[in-house]
């Protein structure tokens, strides 16, 4: 990992797939990314940044743990409506993007968009919506053996959703608004 690429992250957190990129501004979380593990881990550089590592920690320990921070205002109207939407699905179940489309009058592959736009991932869980074939992509990734999809496995694997309960992890190097 770069210097550069380490800089833009307030504290980079262990997780069980690598990392977690966590920024902060104005005592907000403006941001979560998956990290894989050529990443190294950083302290909290600020209060926000160090509450965000024990959240993480606490879900990683204890699935139905519920993410209560300060989130930075991201998104269009049509983004909070499907991160509303995602947000209330149970942990252990997941969602189609049709579904989540008909819920909101919208269509999938526009709901599939948001859910790549998604700036609080684990926080909004975008990995409990599914394509009606099977997994489909995951933080604007699709390929079957990538990173991303792998982290999609395994959170789907934490959550002990019934489809994914067998799946091993990859090993690689209330509404919001």
């Amino acid at each position: 990992m770069s210097q550069s690429e380490s800089e833009i992250f307030s504290a980079i957190v262990p997780a069980p797939f690598g990392y977690m990129g966590i920024r902060t501004e104005v005592n907000q979380l403006a941001e979560l990314v998956y990290l894989p593990d050529r990443f190294s881990e950083k302290a909290p550089s600020d209060s926000c940044a160090e509450q965000t590592a024990k959240q993480i920690e606490a879900y990683f320990a204890d699935p139905d743990f519920r993410f209560d921070l300060p989130l930075k205002q991201v998104g269009t109207e049509f983004q909070h409506r499907v991160w509303n939407a995602i947000s209330a699905i149970p942990r252990g179940q997941v969602k189609t993007y049709g579904h989540i489309a008909k819920l909101i009058s919208s269509a999938p592959r526009a709901v599939g968009q948001a859910c790549g736009a998604n700036w609080f991932p684990l926080v909004i869980p975008c990995h409990r919506v599914t394509a009606s074939g099977g997994l489909g992509g995951f933080a604007h990734h699709d390929d079957e053996t990538g990173f991303h999809l792998g982290v999609k496995r395994y959170l789907l694997r934490l959550e002990q959703v019934p489809e994914y309960s067998g799946v091993t992890p990859v090993q690689l190097q209330e509404p919001l608004w």
